[in-house]
């Protein structure tokens, strides 16, 4: 089960000997997995980041359900996206939990941003699914805490319409502003470097759908 909101915390480990555990090539979900939920990032100005942390659920007058909404599971990426919190817009980042099973269910419905031959029988395909899914689906080059692109691919996904109707206003199970932690952690790098740097622990998600799998095209991976 996800913990409960009073007592849920993050929990963090040392970013050399975590990152190194980690797959160094591929396409793979990296995440923290508190039991059966799986944490994504968002961030936002101070005004919608202080409204979903204070009720739990994404809104407010500043907030719109009539744009894309990106998520990323992967910390590193997203403090690369928000310049660690400090670009315009992006300056608090918010921990989203939501249960694994809600997860696949986005990812089942997600389409690639861009034509992949190795993923698509014909352009035309990709294209009605582009048309016609509310979620898409993007590998970008993971990156390490000073922005250096990495080998191995991290996930983002851009919802809209229902399915983020649905992520935002149902599926979540817990929003947490993390955005004094991250603050922290960038002057500890600028100060030590990556060396006494800590991040959230994050461990390969793989789905338990194997058709999920094919579609996204994640790298298999075993667990040791």
């Amino acid at each position: 089960m996800c913990f409960s909101h009073d007592i849920m915390t993050i929990k963090t480990a040392a970013y050399l000997p975590g990152t190194a555990a980690l797959p160094q090539t591929g396409r793979h979900i990296t995440a923290y997995q508190p039991g059966d939920c799986i944490v994504v990032y968002q961030a936002y100005n101070k005004s919608i980041a202080d409204f979903a942390a204070a009720n739990q659920y994404l809104g407010g007058t500043e907030y719109s359900y009539n744009r894309m909404s990106w998520i990323k599971p992967n910390f590193l990426w997203m403090m690369y996206r928000c310049g660690w919190a400090s670009k315009e817009n992006q300056e608090a980042v918010l921990a989203i939990w939501l249960k694994k099973n809600d997860f696949e269910t986005i990812l089942g419905e997600a389409a690639w941003s861009a034509y992949d031959p190795g993923q698509h029988s014909s352009r035309e395909l990709w294209k009605t699914e582009l048309e016609t899914r509310d979620v898409r689906l993007q590998w970008d080059p993971d990156h390490d805490p000073f922005g250096k692109k990495l080998e191995r691919k991290a996930l983002q996904l851009g919802l809209k319409g229902s399915i983020l109707e649905k992520f935002g206003r149902e599926y979540i199970t817990r929003i947490e502003d993390i955005t004094d932690f991250v603050k922290e952690q960038k002057g500890v790098l600028d100060q030590y470097g990556p060396e006494k740097l800590t991040v959230p622990v994050e461990t390969v998600f793989v789905p338990s759908s194997a058709i999920i799998k094919e579609k996204t095209g994640i790298t298999d991976h075993t667990i040791h």
